[in-house]
């Protein structure tokens, strides 16, 4: 026997309104953007009078109406509920629908809202069910609707309980993905620290921006063969990064050969570079391998590679080309398979223009230029590179140095350093030879960074002058010893607290730059 026409009716009415529902949930991101819509929905498919979502604050333990159909703004502030409380509340808080057929006979209904004033509250039925979240309910959808023997109110529970579900739904699917795009976030954030880690080479120090310039792009160009042009003033560690680049590339097992073109003279270059067969000019008594020969599968290092002949770049540039040589005084060609990393503190540009430097040899190493930064431009390094060979020299010269004094960073830190990391490194050991009292001061460093700019006092002189930056020097090394607390620096040093204030005014010391030292 077939549906009346009523039953078809109202199934056709409910299913409109379920996929209503179900597209206007899909459709946001922000579940809370669509229960206004979803109420709507209900009034126009339902005939319901009023309708609310309410949901459980979970740190206050309160219901509170989160949307609302049929209530002014006022109305929907008031209604607010504890667990238990009410009808709404005691659905949230058992987790069990409510059906209330006349709200004027069920003493739990507290219209806390005050929307039924004035109103006859025996026509009113009101449908609560609970919006679950797995095992918990984290609020409660309701319906008014107007009493009639017709209308079956069972029939309403069922579908707010599908309503609910499909809610419920959502927000577990929304929560999930977000859920998702936080770990995402976070290992995408844990692995870009790992990578910096992983690519940071062991034998380079420093944290400055410049230099991790130079670590992503180290570890963008390790993996490959490409020609690498390292760029950068003397003693700036460009060797330290040719060295990274062929240990972070399949190559690291092999040999990773060096030749300071600026050292050898241009008669033995070219023997250097690509060898000599016997008896190819005078003194060459045996067969010679060269540099390129021994570097095969590995990687060669041409430093100073501005200084290379004419003569010699012509030959380089074939090697370049071809992958391929001859010895000094020799017919064989010989195939090389090495990785070439050149380096150079000359502008070669300028060269080039000037017809000193081959503009087709330019072109052949300036594949991948890296530009390693003079130390004036990554002073943030300068404490570490400081420590770092402080502890190397201590321990290679049998010394027990323990800190470098306040004074001394202060120095260090201000001056422009044309030598580079070389310069630091010496003037390092040359402190760590002459200190004898296991502390770095600022007297141990060369003359040359012995200035009033970068101590602060006059330029020395006479005694007076020697005394007032050695007194300068223990007040500064004691303040911080002390964290800025004047009254411990002054009990350190011996003196009063008030002979302590006057010298720290005498000098122009700030104390409070100590206090936030680690």
């Amino acid at each position: 026997m077939g549906k009346d026409r009523a039953a078809v009716h109202r199934e056709i009415r409910e299913l409109t309104l379920l996929f209503e529902i179900s597209q206007t949930l899909d459709r946001v991101l922000d579940v809370r953007d669509a229960v206004g819509p979803v109420l709507q929905a209900m009034a126009r498919h339902m005939g319901m009078m009023r309708g609310t979502i309410a949901l459980l604050n979970p740190d206050t333990r309160e219901i509170f109406i989160e949307a609302a159909y049929g209530l002014s703004a006022s109305q929907q502030g008031r209604g607010r509920y504890k667990l238990g409380e009410g009808v709404t509340g005691k659905v949230v808080a058992t987790g069990r629908p409510a059906v209330v057929p006349r709200i004027s006979e069920e003493p739990l209904f507290l219209d806390r809202t005050g929307a039924r004033k004035g109103v006859n509250k025996a026509d009113i039925s009101f449908i609560c069910v609970p919006i679950k979240l797995g095992t918990g309910t984290i609020g409660a959808l309701s319906a008014d609707r107007l009493f009639a023997d017709g209308i079956s109110l069972k029939e309403d529970l069922r579908l707010l309980s599908i309503i609910a579900s499909m809610i419920a739904q959502a927000v577990r699917l929304r929560q999930s993905a977000q859920a998702e795009r936080q770990r995402l976030m976070e290992e995408n954030l844990r692995l870009q620290e790992e990578l910096k880690d992983r690519f940071r080479p062991a034998n380079i120090i420093g944290n400055a921006k410049t230099m991790q310039v130079v670590y992503d792009l180290i570890a963008q160009v390790a993996p490959s063969d490409t020609t690498v042009l390292l760029r950068g003033e003397s003693g700036c560690g460009k060797e330290l990064v040719a060295h990274a680049v062929h240990y972070a590339s399949a190559r690291a097992a092999k040999r990773f050969i060096k030749v300071n073109c600026a050292a050898l003279t241009e008669t033995l270059i070219e023997s250097e570079l690509f060898g000599h067969e016997k008896g190819a000019f005078t003194g060459a008594i045996a067969e010679r391998k060269g540099r390129f020969e021994l570097a095969h599968g590995g990687t060669i290092f041409l430093d100073e590679i501005g200084d290379l002949s004419a003569a010699t770049q012509i030959r380089l540039l074939r090697v370049l080309q071809e992958k391929e040589f001859e010895r000094v005084g020799g017919n064989e060609t010989i195939k090389t398979d090495a990785r070439v990393i050149a380096a150079t503190n000359r502008h070669l540009e300028q060269m080039v223009e000037q017809g000193k430097f081959r503009q087709d040899l330019y072109y052949r190493l300036n594949v991948f230029p890296i530009h390693i930064p003079p130390l004036r431009e990554r002073k943030t390094d300068i404490p570490l590179l400081a420590d770092f060979f402080v502890d190397k020299y201590s321990t290679l010269h049998h010394k027990s140095i323990k800190r470098i004094s306040t004074p001394a960073i202060d120095m260090l830190m201000s001056y422009h350093w044309p030598g580079n990391v070389r310069e630091l490194e010496n003037c390092v050991e040359r402190a760590v030879l002459i200190s004898g009292d296991d502390v770095i001061h600022g007297h141990h460093l060369p003359p040359t960074l012995q200035t009033a700019e970068a101590t602060g006092t006059p330029p020395p002189g006479n005694l007076d002058a020697a005394l007032d930056r050695l007194e300068r020097e223990m007040l500064l090394d004691a303040l911080k010893s002390s964290r800025g607390n004047m009254a411990k620096a002054a009990r350190a040093l011996g003196i009063s607290e008030r002979l302590m204030g006057l010298r720290v005014a005498k000098h122009g010391i700030a104390p409070k730059r100590f206090r936030t030292t680690r």
